[in-house]
């Protein structure tokens, strides 16, 4: 899978599942090319969200949501991520 078409699935899948106000998804993956644990087809994600359900949950509320949402891009295509939640 290209970074691309995983953008477009986790955009699909945040707003489908989530009330946001907005979304902004960055490719972190070339910061960790060198690293022994870089992954070909394994990316490195920050999501920043901007969500009034979310931000009055606690940390790890929020990030259960997502987590739950994108289960399987983080076990095939996601080796890193990381939530900003505003």
């Amino acid at each position: 899978m290209k970074i691309n078409q995983l953008i477009e699935i986790i955009k699909k899948k945040i707003r489908k599942s989530v009330s946001v106000e907005e979304l902004v998804i960055e490719d972190k993956t070339f910061l960790h090319k060198n690293h022994t644990t870089n992954q070909i087809g394994k990316f490195h994600i920050k999501l920043k969200i901007k969500s009034i359900k979310l931000s009055k949950m606690n940390k790890i509320q929020s990030t259960k949501v997502i987590y739950g949402v994108l289960a399987e891009e983080l076990k095939e295509n996601i080796h890193s991520i990381q939530i900003l939640i505003d």
